[in-house]
């Protein structure tokens, strides 16, 4: 027999229904309104059902080219991605002895986290600015007249702009493998060198595998991070604007469905490698499992 419901489950269940209507529900309207007809507009009811908004989104929305604005999250994205994994896992392995200086190294690195974005961002486009006045000093000086002429910035997408977006992810990848550390069992790895493995045959065939389910996870924290900040972005990047720069722009200017299209795309983009990541971890859970 079924047990019965305690009084409150009702009242909690509104609460919690309400609730993940709050935090989903923008995006099921966004990804509603951008199957417009070419007659419709920002809000309900719909007029017609069609593609065309993605059609025009295609063509370009004015004079801001989204495609070349998508493939730069891309590349920036899943450069963030590869550094925010390698970064922390050589992080996590060497926070597992104890550091001279350890503690002020952990705090420097966390405390991005508590810092405005925007702060971030503003300090670090400065820096990059008083670096290009640098550059420009020393190529006046050594009379490469040519080479300063041709030189512009060192603002830029894999430069500053990687460096405000790891400053975003890497604390979080940090307290991540720490969290996998703290429950990692080094028997395993005493095990691996009682036969003769060497640290690395160790590293790369023990820890790495026992681990990887949560690196695969670093990796897309790293990337999903990248993907939608702004904040960081936005005075760190120089000449060039990445999507969420360029959607924060739009929002002001374009008044049709094309917008509530981009949004579907960015989110379908998200939802792809939320997938790839899951059937990876499920992928390496299998693996390990063989193995045990």
């Amino acid at each position: 027999m079924s047990e019965k419901r305690a009084p409150g489950f009702l009242p909690l269940a509104i609460v919690f229904a309400l609730f993940v209507l709050f935090m989903y529900g923008p995006m099921l309207v966004i990804f509603i309104l951008s199957f417009q007809g070419p007659e419709g507009g920002l809000t309900f009811p719909l007029r017609g059902v069609s593609l065309h908004w993605f059609y025009k989104l295609a063509e370009g929305l004015g004079v801001v080219d989204i495609g070349a604005a998508l493939r730069r999250s891309l590349a920036l994205g899943l450069a963030v991605m590869a550094c925010t994994v390698v970064f922390s896992v050589l992080a996590g392995l060497a926070f597992r002895k104890k550091l001279a200086g350890g503690n002020t190294l952990f705090f420097i690195v966390i405390a991005s986290l508590i810092m405005p974005s925007i702060i971030v961002s503003l300090g670090i486009g400065l820096e990059f600015r008083l670096l290009d006045g640098g550059i420009k000093w020393a190529l006046e000086f050594l009379g490469m007249q040519d080479t300063l002429d041709g030189y512009g910035t060192a603002l830029g997408l894999f430069t500053s702009a990687l460096g405000a977006h790891l400053t975003w992810t890497l604390p979080f990848g940090l307290l991540i493998m720490f969290a996998i550390f703290n429950r990692f069992n080094p028997a395993y790895e005493e095990a691996a060198r009682d036969l003769g493995a060497t640290p690395w045959q160790s590293f790369r065939h023990v820890v790495l595998p026992l681990i990887a389910p949560s690196v695969v996870g670093i990796g897309m924290f790293g990337f999903t991070l990248s993907w939608d900040e702004i904040a960081r972005t936005s005075q760190a990047i120089g000449d060039v604007n990445t999507l969420p720069l360029e959607l924060q722009g739009l929002t002001t200017t374009v008044t049709t469905p094309s917008i509530y299209a981009v949004g579907t795309v960015t989110t379908v983009v998200s939802f792809i490698v939320m997938g790839i990541t899951l059937l990876l971890v499920k992928f390496l859970g299998r693996k390990q499992k063989g193995r045990s």
